[in-house]
């Protein structure tokens, strides 16, 4: 074999060496970037735990007092806040979270409905509260939002404050409705509802153990989740074969009016 073929054979050994090298470090690089990763994701993670400990770990509101139901308050328990004639042909009951997502979507897409049915004393509303949220997120606010409506009820605002704490619910994850300071903020919306009476109910937590006597019947109850909505004792939202619209909901309030 000539210097020449061995020079070339040496050459092309060393260049695959080399590749192989290359290989290796592109390798050991990509380990890297995965076990970075995974540490970040992790990080991530811990972070949001440490948010809903932090929200789990504050003061809770102290339920174990007694049951002090709103003004007006009706029904087993006197757990319902009614809105509308009590003369009017259908009955819709709400059971809500002021935390919910998707309460708010049903209020967002059924509030104006409602309230025209209301007004026109052809339906009357059965509203009752949840405080799912708390219970599978963490933190407070399902509550003690529920307890600042109790108190707009004994105030006789109830709907123009359920209105607003929906229009103005936070993200989820984050548990606003939680700090008093937020639940008077807003009630400021309402004309005529921060009164010392107003924030004395809602700083005592006057209401809170009506609140969790409430969520106890919606547990107790078996319902899939919130909302659910019943018109005359049939659940006519979670009908996912003939799903409810606003319309719909009018077309059956106005059929039984006129029966």
């Amino acid at each position: 074999m000539s210097d020449k073929n061995r020079e070339g054979k040496r050459t092309a050994r060393e260049r695959i060496a080399v590749e192989r090298e290359r290989q290796k470090a592109r390798e050991r690089r990509r380990r890297t970037l995965i076990v970075g990763a995974s540490v970040v994701c992790v990080l991530a993670l811990a972070a949001v735990i440490g948010v809903i400990a932090a929200n789990t770990g504050e003061d809770k509101p102290d339920t174990s007092g007694p049951v002090a139901a709103p003004t007006g308050a009706s029904g087993q328990d006197s757990l319902v806040i009614p809105v509308g004639q009590d003369t009017a042909r259908s009955t819709l009951t709400v059971w809500e979270d002021f935390r919910c997502p998707a309460c708010k979507n049903f209020e967002d897409t059924y509030r104006s409905t409602i309230h025209e049915l209301t007004e026109a004393g052809k339906l009357r509303v059965e509203y009752r509260l949840a405080t799912l949220i708390d219970k599978n997120m963490g933190g407070s606010g399902s509550l003690r939002a529920a307890n600042a409506a109790a108190c707009a009820q004994d105030a006789g605002k109830f709907t123009a404050y359920h209105d607003v704490l929906f229009a103005n619910q936070p993200v989820e994850t984050d548990d606003a409705f939680a700090d008093n300071s937020k639940l008077i903020e807003l009630a400021r919306k309402v004309d005529g509802l921060v009164t010392p009476a107003f924030e004395k109910c809602l700083n005592d937590g006057t209401h809170n153990s009506w609140v969790a006597k409430s969520n106890e019947a919606f547990e107790a109850g078996g319902f899939g989740g919130t909302p659910t909505i019943l018109l005359n004792g049939k659940n006519v939202y979670a009908d996912q074969q003939n799903p409810l619209t606003p319309d719909r909901l009018k077309q059956m309030v106005e059929e039984a009016a006129k029966a």
